[in-house]
């Protein structure tokens, strides 16, 4: 009775692989829901309250204005730098009126009144001259060509963007390696168990050909 008892027991090899099974399984459970609340959510309003147009370049220009930046020079090192705000005003498909172009949504929220924001570096010189590569690149390489700019009725709506911030790429990788994780704990959980079930069938079966 007692042996019958002990082969229904899972061995010190089983129950830790089951432990790791449960434990990727919530794991991946707290992850969907954390990516849910922090990714999905917002990338859902973006894309409910926007949508893409076709933009041409109508002028390109740097305004007086200068605004200021954080740079660092090391761990405990940061300082304040400024920069040009360089403008470029666009024309789309779905209104003639002219719009702010935007590198993306954190560049808008960051500085609403410029379309580019550049690397902050500590010498004002050098980040003028990185927003002066800028205004040359949209008034020469670009020039009249039509090129895909997005929109969102929930932050400005007379403002677009030249790329989403929540794209395909990043939500599939974002809900990607989760799932992939709640699957391996499954995976894990279920062939422990079919293990432990064939090895007591196969116990099974020995005792009776020993009768």
């Amino acid at each position: 009775m007692a042996r019958s008892r002990a082969a229904y027991e899972y061995t010190e090899a089983e129950d830790k692989s089951m432990r790791l099974g449960f434990l990727l399984i919530a794991a991946g459970l707290l992850s969907l829901l954390g990516l849910g609340c922090c990714w999905l959510r917002p990338a859902l309003q973006e894309r409910g309250g926007g949508g893409s147009a076709n933009c041409t370049v109508l002028a390109v220009r740097q305004l007086g204005e200068r605004f200021a930046c954080t740079f660092s020079c090391g761990a405990a090192c940061r300082g304040t730098a400024r920069y040009p705000c360089l403008q470029v005003l666009v024309r789309t498909s779905r209104s003639p009126a002219p719009a702010l172009l935007h590198e993306d949504e954190r560049q808008l929220r960051t500085n609403p009144k410029c379309s580019y924001i550049p690397p902050c570096a500590r010498d004002d010189q050098e980040n003028s001259e990185n927003v002066t590569y800028k205004q040359k690149y949209w008034k020469e390489k670009v020039g009249s060509q039509p090129f895909t700019c997005y929109f969102n009725q929930h932050l400005r709506p007379d403002d677009v963007m030249l790329k989403r911030t929540h794209d395909e790429t990043v939500l599939l990788h974002c809900f990607l390696w989760p799932v992939v994780t709640l699957l391996v704990g499954v995976l894990i959980v279920v062939l422990t168990i079919c293990a432990k079930s064939l090895a007591i069938r196969a116990e099974a079966i020995k005792k009776k050909k020993h009768l």
